[in-house]
């Protein structure tokens, strides 16, 4: 019985960990899409500097030197 306990534990746990790794993946798609959704600009030149921004919330930590915005 003790085993089946541990098993289950280590079970949950694993499935735990497993959905937790997918979920800043999805929640990175979901942000830029909905942040350039909201860009939807007559100029192209203010549309395109939006979409930059968002890029920039949206993607990983280094995106603000890759666009020499705020960085070091």
């Amino acid at each position: 019985m003790q085993k089946q306990r541990a098993a289950l534990a280590f079970l949950l746990l694993l499935f735990i960990v497993a959905v937790d790794l997918e979920v800043p993946i999805s929640a990175q798609v979901n942000c830029e899409d909905a942040c350039t959704t909201a860009c939807v600009n007559p100029d192209p030149r203010l549309e395109a500097r939006c979409n930059i921004k968002c890029q920039i919330r949206c993607g990983p930590d280094d995106a603000r030197a890759k666009h020499n915005l705020g960085g070091n």
